[in-house]
């Protein structure tokens, strides 16, 4: 009888797992609120349940019972999986974790009581308490929703005059209604892709991002391995560690943001769950061998874990730029994939879609993902790649 794996969520984030445990010969229950998530074509079972509506999973759950439970990319659903895992006593994190990962200000406060390095931070539920707060900072600092995802919600003040506009753009953003200040950290800025095993925390890579900058930070490109010096990764991995143990995830994937700044790599975020952005269902695999997406279902579904390293290259993903309008032609895909090295090029918004100022990670056109013997040659490919793809746009 096929072991059977729930994957909360059903979109193109969650696509690669369905399509994977699928091919490992699964049967795959899907729970997505959209019925015309791309899932559900892949799926046997498609349950349509909000990922983040916990009791209507775990009746589904319960009906179903299944024998592991995962998500791919995405925070919030990290509660639903947890939930499902103490009900039917399954592989996850406990929901006391899930919370804190999902809420950065229950993040900021384990991480502070633990000592590892982060940003001086500040919590607020109201605006006379934000401007209160502001004025504990000298510098720019952050402003961003507890509970938000890719980039959405995060604003950087330089000055008073945008403190009204930072306020009301984050907590358009946050769902629980509470706003982080945080300290602005300058540097270079990474994510630490590991798979906890017994309480040992596995690195599997670091990987390089170029954002785009003030005032949001959207990512606009990642690149494994680092191009860091090994003096400062073996920082990175010691805080990502001590990081990842403290916040209680002691089996199963963990995404962890730092920024490497003149006192030492700092904690931007920790996820309890697999790095978005293709990070570890192309970038990973290309660069190591690894699949990380592999690892979290053996793991979901109670089977033995093997992590081994069989490549040693370097990837690449960059996402294409494109003018504020509305798309009238894309030209030169086609150019683009016949390039030497690169291994996906993909088009998300099409013609006639509107294109905003990018605030967020859903704001972007496409990208360029690209496979070399070392990262500033997989850099090189897409942005070769990138120029052969014009966007004509009609304001």
């Amino acid at each position: 009888m096929k072991k059977k794996i729930m994957i909360i969520g059903a979109g193109v984030l969650q696509l690669p797992a369905i399509i994977r445990a699928k091919e490992l010969g699964y049967e795959v229950l899907s729970v997505d609120i959209d019925q015309n998530a791309l899932g559900f074509k892949y799926a046997d079972v498609k349950c349509l349940v909000s990922t983040n509506d916990i009791q209507g999973i775990l009746k589904e759950a319960e009906r179903l019972q299944p024998d592991g439970v995962m998500t791919l990319a995405t925070d919030m659903p990290v509660r639903s999986v947890a939930a499902v895992g103490e009900k039917l006593n399954l592989n996850t994190i406990d929901k006391k974790t899930a919370i804190r990962v999902t809420d950065k200000s229950e993040m900021r406060k384990v991480l502070k009581d633990k000592n590892i390095p982060m940003p001086k931070y500040f919590v607020v539920t109201n605006y006379v308490d934000y401007i209160s707060a502001s004025k504990n900072f000298t510098g720019s600092f952050i402003v961003k929703p507890s509970d938000s995802s890719g980039s959405r919600g995060v604003f950087l003040v330089e000055e008073v005059g945008q403190l009204e506009k930072a306020y009301k753009h984050s907590l358009s953003h946050a769902k629980n209604g509470k706003i982080l200040l945080e300290e602005y950290m300058n540097g270079p800025e990474v994510s630490v892709e590991t798979f906890s095993i017994g309480g040992v925390v596995n690195i599997i890579a670091i990987t390089d991002k170029k954002t785009s900058g003030l005032p949001h930070f959207v990512e606009l490109r990642h690149s494994i391995p680092s191009l860091l010096g090994k003096e400062t990764l073996m920082e990175i991995e010691k805080v990502a560690r001590m990081a990842v143990k403290s916040i209680g995830i002691k089996n199963g994937p963990s995404h962890t943001e730092i920024i490497v700044t003149e006192e030492g790599p700092k904690i931007v975020e920790i996820g309890a769950r697999l790095g978005g952005d293709n990070i570890t269902t192309y970038l990973v695999p290309l660069s190591t061998g690894i699949s990380m997406v592999d690892l979290n279902i053996k793991y979901a579904l109670n089977e033995e874990v093997y992590i081994k390293k069989t490549l040693d290259k370097a990837s690449c993903i960059q996402y294409i730029s494109a003018n504020v309008g509305k798309i009238k032609k894309i030209i030169g895909v086609d150019d683009a994939k016949i390039i030497k090295g690169v291994r996906l090029v993909k088009i998300v918004k099409g013609i006639g879609s509107i294109i905003n100022e990018i605030e967020s990670s859903h704001d972007r056109v496409g990208y360029v993902i690209s496979q070399a013997d070392n990262p500033i040659k997989a850099r090189e490919i897409c942005e070769e790649a990138c120029k052969k793809i014009k966007i004509e746009i009609v304001n």
